[in-house]
């Protein structure tokens, strides 16, 4: 309940009119019922949400092969060093990305790719990488290694052994990084601000700019729209797809 309660006061504002919205009168039902604040919410809103989605959607697919990929090598089809590798994989989750903004900055401006949603993606990617990897291969460590060893004698090479035997039991490993991935590409805010651009800009960066200034009246109605509206589809992830997320991680930590 004591959780709800701000969610309560978001919904309730985001429909009463911009006369009646107002701190004082936060916790009443609307007197009369009106949709100015979605409506304008939206307006506002829209063009980030397209680059969010693109964003997003794209990201975690990428990141999620990719590690995929990682993390069959490093659990399966193991190398002299895999183990030193992996470790600096690992590194990559505990760099802040402030420690590497102006550097990125740069190297994506040499690339052309400032200020572009492919820039974006790219450094989210490249971010995403770690965890990906680590989440997939802690996974493919309980697949049996007897299964491996039966798809070389059979004269399956890598990526065969990878498409035939190990890619139709990832299916949670998928849906955990695709989770994951999809919520933390999707409320970012450092790197659309700092890498991005208007035609670029995510939700979370026009979001932010419905805030307004002093000068002029608080639309409470249309922040708080805008705030359940920038919200919603990591909502509806986590409702739908919830399930599969906690059964991806157990599968992960209780198999063998």
């Amino acid at each position: 309940m004591v959780f709800l309660m701000p969610v309560y006061v978001l919904v309730v504002t985001s429909f009463k009119s911009l006369s009646e919205a107002d701190p004082s009168t936060a916790w009443s039902l609307p007197k009369n019922w009106s949709f100015e604040g979605w409506q304008a919410a939206w307006t506002a809103l829209k063009p980030g949400l397209v680059n969010s989605f693109k964003i997003a959607v794209t990201g975690s697919l990428i990141s999620a092969i990719l590690g995929s990929l990682n993390g069959f090598v490093l659990a399966k089809w193991r190398f002299p060093g895999a183990d030193a590798v992996f470790t600096l994989f690992l590194f990559g989750m505990f760099i802040p990305y402030q420690a590497v903004m102006i550097p990125l900055a740069g190297l994506l401006t040499r690339m052309e790719l400032v200020g572009s949603i492919s820039g974006l993606v790219l450094a989210h990617v490249v971010y995403g990488i770690p965890i990906c990897t680590l989440i997939f291969r802690n996974y493919y460590v309980t697949i049996p290694t007897e299964l491996i060893e039966a798809a070389r004698v059979d004269g399956a090479g890598m990526l065969r052994t990878y498409r035939s035997i190990v890619l139709p039991v990832s299916g949670p490993a998928f849906a955990v990084t695709l989770i994951w991935q999809f919520t933390s590409l999707w409320n970012d805010f450092l790197f659309a601000v700092f890498l991005g651009a208007p035609k670029s800009w995510p939700v979370t960066v026009m979001l932010n700019n419905t805030a307004g200034s002093g000068a002029v009246a608080v639309q409470y109605s249309q922040q708080m729209a805008s705030a359940l509206l920038a919200s919603l589809p990591t909502l509806v992830v986590y409702l739908l797809l919830g399930r599969f997320f906690m059964r991806g991680l157990l599968a992960g930590a209780l198999k063998g």
